[in-house]
C-alpha cells in the first residue's frame, strides 16, 4: 500500500514537504536581502578558515551540555519552544552586535539551544533523548537539515539516503554513544552542518546586519531545525506504528507526487 490512514498520511505529507523542501539557505538569504550565491562570497577568508573547527567545537559542546538532560524542562515552566526562541534571539543579538567574531564565539551556545529544541521534538514524538540511540538521531538532524556540499561524504541529498548513510556510520548507536560521540559520526554531521553555518555567518557578514538581524537569523535557524526535527521524528513514529517499508513507500509516493 502506498498510503497510510488519513491522519497519518496528512502528517507524512507535511513531513515530506519539510524534509524535501527548500533549505534554511532561502530564509537566511531573505533576511540578509542577498542571493545565496552572493552570500557565499561574503565570508572573509580568515573566518572561513575558522568555520570547520568552530562547527566541530560547537557540536561537541552541544552534545556534552544538552544530551542527557530533560530538554522540555525550562525556568519557571516557560513553554520549551518559546524559551529556546528567547535564548536564540538573545545570543543572535549578542553575536550580531560584535560582528562575525562575536557570531563565531556564540555558535556553541546557539548550537546547544538547537540541540535542546531537537531533543524536545524527539520527546514530543514519544522518544527518550537520554537514550544513546535517540540522542544519535537528535544529532543526525543537523545533517538531515543541512544541504550536501562537494566535500560531503554523504553523496546523495535525499532524506532517506542521508539517513541511511548516517546510520551506517554509527551501526551500534545503543552502545557506542555511552562514552561520547564517535569521531566518524561527528565528522559526517559536521560536513553538512558546516555548509549551513557558513551561510549563517555569511548572512551576518552583511555590513548593516546588526544585533536585530542577528537575532532574526538565529530564530530562522531555530525554526528550520525545529521543523526538520519534528518531521524526522514523525517519520520514525509512523515507522514504529505502520512499519518502515510501508512508511517508506508512502513517503516516496508523496515525494514523487503520486498518492494513488
Amino acid at each position: 500500500m502506498l498510503t497510510l490512514p488519513e491522519d497519518a498520511q496528512l502528517g507524512l505529507a507535511k513531513a515530506v514537504a519539510t524534509l524535501e523542501g527548500p533549505s534554511v539557505a532561502a530564509r537566511l538569504a531573505a533576511i540578509a536581502g542577498t542571493p545565496v550565491e552572493a552570500l557565499k562570497a561574503r565570508l572573509p577568508t580568515n573566518i572561513r578558515e575558522q568555520v570547520d573547527a568552530a562547527v566541530s567545537k560547537a557540536l561537541e559542546k552541544a552534545w556534552s551540555t544538552a544530551v542527557g538532560t530533560e530538554p522540555r524542562r525550562t525556568p519557571f515552566g516557560i513553554d520549551t519552544t518559546w524559551f529556546h526562541r528567547g535564548v536564540a534571539a538573545a545570543t543572535g543579538a549578542a553575536g550580531g552586535a560584535f560582528g562575525l567574531l562575536g557570531t563565531v564565539a556564540e555558535l556553541p551556545i546557539s548550537t546547544t539551544v538547537l540541540l535542546r529544541q531537537i531533543a524536545a521534538e524527539a520527546a514530543a514524538a514519544g522518544e527518550d533523548p537520554r537514550t544513546p540511540s535517540t540522542a544519535a538521531e537528535c544529532m543526525a538532524v543537523f545533517a538531515l537539515g543541512s544541504p550536501a556540499n562537494a566535500e560531503d561524504d554523504i553523496a546523495e541529498t535525499g532524506y532517506f539516503a542521508a539517513r541511511i548513510a548516517l546510520a551506517q556510520m554509527l551501526p551500534n548507536a545503543a552502545t557506542s554513544l555511552v562514552s561520547g560521540l564517535v569521531p566518524g559520526f561527528l565528522g559526517a554531521i559536521a560536513a553538512r552542518f558546516t555548509g549551513t553555518v557558513g551561510l549563517k555567518l555569511s548572512a551576518q557578514a552583511v555590513p548593516v546586519i546588526g544585533a536585530a538581524a542577528g537575532a532574526a537569523i538565529n530564530l530562522a535557524f531555530l525554526e528550520h531545525f525545529r521543523s526538520v526535527a519534528a518531521a524526522h521524528f514523525l517519520v520514525r513514529r509512523l515507522e514504529r506504528v505502520y512499519g518502515a517499508d510501508r512508511v517508506r513507500a508512502a513517503y516516496d509516493a508523496l515525494r514523487d507526487g503520486n498518492t494513488a
